[in-house]
């Protein structure tokens, strides 16, 4: 099943693409793809129809993503682009909003319901607790994809991502900063114990600034973010999610 293509703008004009996936109930679980990734891409598609057996669909491109207008910003901006989607959600009428980030945007949806609400629960799958992390040979590449000119270009290129070349200013808070604001909305935090990219440290630090109800999910033998994922892993998001209450 291929989600149905829309288009939505975000309150500060970015057009974003987004898919969405219907069913007969009263639950929509908004997709945030990480870094480089697309709701188009096989593995996205592949988590969103797991996550259908649970409710309604609606996954997006981040600006600077795939055929979303705009540029990344790496977790700050695309606060924006969930809540648009969020909104969207409600504006068909889903009853409950579920938003589910992997890697950035885990951050995102951290950070979203933290600073918009709106949501009913929270899954945050791989997701970093802070900015600037360069502990790991993965995350020194992905720093070098978004800082360096050479490194955005060859993002644009090979991976249809369009890097803002313009730094942050002021810094976004973190997402562990953040977390404390997001009960009495459920949180669930999800991280693999073979991650290359955030060590199960960030999930830890993101769990200990939250506040309940939470939940830490430490998966052995997982690694990051939706490539990583398997079938069983997203049903029991997915469940977790079903199980949550109106808020």
């Amino acid at each position: 099943m291929t989600p149905r293509g829309a288009t939505l703008l975000a309150d500060d004009g970015v057009r974003l693409d987004v898919g969405h996936l219907p069913a007969d109930r009263d639950l929509c679980i908004v997709l945030a793809h990480g870094f480089t990734g697309s709701w188009r891409q096989t593995t996205h598609r592949r988590i969103a129809v797991a996550l259908n057996r649970s409710g309604a669909v609606l996954t997006l491109d981040f600006r600077g993503h795939g055929r979303s207008g705009g540029l990344s910003t790496v977790g700050d901006r695309e606060v924006l682009d969930v809540d648009a989607a969020v909104r969207y959600a409600r504006k068909l009428g889903y009853a409950r909003v579920a938003v589910v980030g992997f890697s950035m945007g885990g951050a995102v949806a951290v950070r979203h319901a933290a600073l918009y609400g709106g949501v009913d629960a929270v899954v945050a799958v791989s997701a970093p607790a802070r900015w600037y992390y360069r502990g790991t040979t993965r995350m020194r590449q992905v720093h070098w994809a978004i800082e360096r000119p050479s490194g955005r270009l060859v993002t644009r290129l090979l991976r249809r991502t369009r890097v803002s070349a313009v730094g942050w200013d002021p810094v976004p808070e973190a997402p562990y900063e953040v977390a404390g604001r997001i009960a009495p909305v459920p949180l669930l935090i999800v991280h693999g114990d073979a991650d290359l990219f955030f060590p199960v440290e960030h999930a830890q630090q993101l769990y200990a600034a939250a506040s309940d109800p939470r939940e830490l999910w430490i998966e052995p033998a997982f690694g990051h973010a939706e490539v990583a994922a398997t079938p069983s892993l997203i049903m029991r998001i997915g469940d977790w999610i079903s199980d949550r209450p109106l808020h």
